[in-house]
């Protein structure tokens, strides 16, 4: 029997974790961009791509782990930002950051 640290995964466990991770991401990526392909939102698709994913990454990376409310944020924020002009399109924006 191995006696872990407390809080720390083994390698099998932190891999399990890391496939749940980017299933996760897939499953709220595709519901976030099916939508918006449907309704005739999607914008240019490397850039409309880039920005769901940051979107999605920057709500796991807070402890986020619903697929539905990760699509629907996801879907929201890029609505606003569409409408206010502000989504990158693939170009880097001021800060140099994709």
């Amino acid at each position: 029997m191995v006696v872990r640290q407390q809080g720390t995964l083994d390698p099998w466990q932190r891999w399990l974790a890391m496939e749940r991770i980017s299933q996760l991401v897939e499953n709220a990526f595709m519901i976030a961009w099916g939508y918006l392909q449907a309704t005739g939102e999607l914008g240019e698709p490397e850039g409309s791509a880039r920005e769901l994913l940051d979107i999605i990454e920057g709500m796991i990376r807070r402890g986020e782990r619903r697929r539905l409310l990760l699509a629907n944020v996801a879907i929201d924020i890029y609505k606003q930002r569409r409408m206010r002009g502000e989504l990158t399109q693939g170009q880097r924006d001021r800060a140099g950051a994709a």
